[in-house]
């Protein structure tokens, strides 16, 4: 079978066939880098008319009270501009089957008898009036979930950021390891032995505020499946003071930019298909077929994506697929 790709994303959401092969071999380091920075210029138009702005690869160094320094990275940093600004709490409540809300101490798995520090004092390195650190949005590296050599230091570094009052937003698009969240369950997968937990799903946006103070902060998190658009997060800032951010059209951008289409074939299967529910292989077939079927009959991939889906189930998109 000749290849058959796109530069365009033929997916509704993240790329099945993409975020496999990055885990599974190498690059995701390159599209980490790639993807932060099309996050820091899209936030960056958005906050820049409330009076944040926002940097990427920036860095802090936070210091507990009769602690040592500690120097975290941040993946993208939301400031505040205006040092006169009143500084309240607002939630965002959010509904749907896909949303989980907890207590921050639960979301995180924290014992709530734990003795916390009482203070941490955030310092910017370098110049001071550069404004006030209010968000802190990371995106999930392999060695920064459990088991990663990485895991435990970004654990601490995430507990102390919110122990600061800041704002933490995570992103996470890997699904063949374990859930940085308590209140999620493991997508994990080894085949139809043994599925993921109930109610886990393979991609996660949580928006954590820690705010009026940690113990009553709260943590919402946004689950999505293969072939679902990204969402659209609510992120708060200072005050009663917000933007509405919709992380697909980031994505989209450093896919097509970037070219990664050009690594794609949608004639083969996802590397390590068998990590993924029955339900998202289904969903990978039916999409594949949809891309198939319409390079066969002529039709312009670039001019349309993406393509709409035959309703199959996983046995009938699976003899299709075969049988092409």
């Amino acid at each position: 079978m000749a290849s058959v790709r796109s530069i365009q994303n033929q997916y509704r959401g993240i790329n099945a066939h993409l975020q496999s092969r990055l885990q599974a071999q190498s690059g995701w380091s390159d599209f980490h880098t790639n993807y932060i920075s099309d996050l820091n210029r899209l936030v960056r138009a958005v906050v820049l008319p409330l009076g944040y702005s926002a940097r990427a690869e920036d860095s802090l160094q936070i210091r507990r009270f009769g602690g040592p320094p500690q120097s975290p990275h941040a993946d993208l940093l939301i400031v505040d501009n205006d040092a006169l600004r009143v500084v309240r709490t607002t939630k965002y409540p959010i509904v749907g089957a896909q949303d989980l809300v907890a207590p921050l101490p639960e979301a995180l798995g924290l014992n709530e008898e734990v003795d916390y520090y009482p203070a941490v004092a955030v310092y910017r390195v370098g110049n001071e009036n550069r404004g006030e650190p209010v968000a802190w949005l990371e995106l999930l590296s392999p060695s920064n979930k459990p088991g990663g050599r990485d895991w435990r230091d970004y654990q601490s570094k995430r507990e102390s950021l919110l122990q600061a009052g800041i704002i933490f937003i995570e992103v996470d698009f890997l699904h063949e390891q374990s859930p940085t969240l308590e209140i999620v369950g493991d997508y994990r997968t080894r085949g139809s032995k043994h599925p993921p937990e109930p109610g886990a799903h393979p991609y996660r946006i949580a928006v954590i505020d820690p705010r009026p103070e940690f113990r009553s902060g709260e943590a919402r998190v946004r689950q999505f499946d293969v072939d679902e658009p990204l969402p659209v997060m609510t992120i708060p800032l200072l005050g009663e003071d917000h933007f509405d951010f919709d992380f697909g059209a980031a994505y989209r951008k450093t896919f097509s930019e970037v070219l990664y289409g050009n690594e794609i074939d949608y004639g083969e299967l996802p590397l390590n298909f068998d990590r993924y529910s029955e339900a998202d292989q289904q969903r990978i077939l039916c999409r594949m077929l949809a891309v198939l079927k319409a390079a066969q009959a002529g039709i312009d991939l670039e001019k349309n994506a993406p393509l709409a889906v035959e309703s199959l189930s996983l046995d009938e998109a699976r003899e299709q697929f075969e049988a092409w």
